[in-house]
């Protein structure tokens, strides 16, 4: 059985690469019809942050992305650990350092002007004299003193790790007794049963260190899949201001948890020319052996093209749901399929969406001069007057479609094109030139708002 795993640090928001790897573990497991676990890695006390860690798992309700069992919080598991530490320190595998923080740094400053990399001198490796006094110990693990270690990487193929350039015998547990996060990473998977590790390629590094501790406790390796970096259009990494954001300021921006994660499946996969996947289809497609090994960059504009494909796509019904967050409330408006169908094919997302219905049904309380200067012209307000009358004189007035004809009768009687009514009416119902279709317009808000609109303009 393939069973993953998502394990952020509560130390900060859930951030769109982190949903990223999230998604890409939870279609792997979920395809195979496997496990999907959510674990919190808050072993780091002086950085937990409570409201990090239940805005993680708001952001996984928002999305859709149900992990199996409870969520594991590693600040619940320190016994665990401390029984495998000393598992490790019973079998020789592991040993008591004394090194004081001064001595440590006064050997990294010695290293360094010598050119060499800052690294433990493995002096307590084989210590068997008296404790120095006064000195708290913290646990170190026997790293390998020479030769290579090898991840064989689901993603980037072979990585080959020479062990004098990057181990020395580092630390599982700090004099206080915490465990530190490589070791207990490699405790979980394996006590967690996880098969298949998906994460950043960031985390490469830690991973030979990881497959000491597996090693050193005789735990099968899992599969990794290190997945490449999202970078901005300057090839550098994704910061706030280009979309590193907190994943539920995306709900807040208004885009949908469909087009959210559309657009994070196909940051470093793709699938023939396709853009536009289901979940059904991720769930049938995706594969991590078919991740791009180079970084994939973020872009705004595919996001909103994503964005307003899914509202267009969308029932009238579910956007009255999703536009109360925003604080459009049409549940009970008589004309919501009206006005929904009239913006949805204008708008990006649902803010913008709001902003339109607004416009449509709030009357505007002053109007832009510059298209009041473009669309209101010397002729305008007897066309304005004309087309008053003929809507005063009409008795079905229901659908844009008995607007639109009204529209007709006074264009044909005036001998005028349809821009001659259309601009002025538009200045009057939305204050602008942009907007919905004025048949669509004057048919949600009625008769009676259409003519009050109309005297507004023309008062002014």
């Amino acid at each position: 059985m393939i069973v993953t795993r998502f394990a952020p640090s509560p130390t900060g928001y859930l951030h769109i690469g982190g949903l990223r790897t999230a998604l890409l573990s939870y279609l792997w497991a979920r395809r195979n019809g496997g496990k999907f676990l959510l674990r919190i890695e808050d072993t780091d006390f002086s950085r937990n942050d409570e409201a990090a860690a239940l805005a993680i798992v708001e952001a996984f309700k928002w999305v859709g992305l149900e992990h199996d069992g409870v969520i594991e919080y590693q600040s619940s598991r320190l016994e665990i650990y401390q029984q495998h530490v000393q598992k490790l320190l019973d079998s020789g595998k592991a040993y008591k350092c004394y090194m004081s923080k001064e001595e440590l740094d006064a050997l990294r400053e010695e290293q360094t002007a010598r050119k060499e990399r800052p690294r433990y001198d493995n002096r307590y490796r084989d210590f068997t004299g008296t404790p120095p006094e006064g000195c708290e110990a913290v646990i170190r693990i026997k790293a390998p003193l020479e030769g290579t270690i090898v991840v064989h990487d689901g993603v980037k193929g072979d990585v080959v790790f020479n062990v004098s350039d990057i181990l020395d015998d580092f630390i599982i547990a700090r004099s206080d007794g915490t465990p530190t996060y490589n070791f207990v990473v490699a405790v979980d998977d394996a006590l967690m049963g996880v098969t298949d590790v998906i994460r950043g390629d960031d985390h490469l590094s830690n991973t030979p260190k990881q497959i000491v501790v597996y090693r050193a406790l005789g735990f099968e390796l899992p599969r990794f899949f290190h997945v490449p970096m999202i970078h901005n259009h300057d090839g550098k990494k994704l910061s706030k201001r280009d979309g590193a954001t907190d994943v539920m300021m995306y709900k807040t921006m208004g885009y949908t948890p469909e087009a959210l994660l559309n657009f994070l499946v196909r940051l470093g996969w793709s699938h023939g020319d396709q853009e536009i996947f289901s979940m059904e289809e991720m769930l049938e497609l995706f594969d991590p052996s078919d991740i791009n090994r180079s970084a994939s960059v973020y872009n705004t504009e595919k996001l909103d093209w994503l964005n307003s494909h899914y509202l267009k796509n969308m029932s009238n019904e579910k956007l009255c749901e999703l536009l109360e967050f925003h604080g459009v409330m049409l549940v009970s408006h008589d004309k919501k399929e009206i006005l929904l169908d009239a913006v949805k094919e204008r708008a990006k997302t649902l803010v913008e969406m709001a902003t339109l219905i607004n416009e449509v049904l709030v009357r505007p309380l002053d109007f832009d001069e510059a298209a009041l200067k473009k669309g209101y012209k010397e002729e305008s307000k007897g066309i304005l007057e004309a087309f008053a009358t003929a809507l005063k004189n009409s008795s079905e007035l229901h659908l844009p479609s008995d607007y639109h004809h009204v529209m007709e009768t006074v264009v044909a009687q005036l001998e005028i094109g349809f821009g001659k009514i259309g601009q002025p009416l538009r200045v009057a119902l939305l204050g602008k030139l942009s907007g919905p279709g004025l048949d669509s317009v004057m048919a949600i808000i009625g008769v009676e708002e259409t003519l009050a609109r109309i005297n507004a303009l023309l008062k002014h």
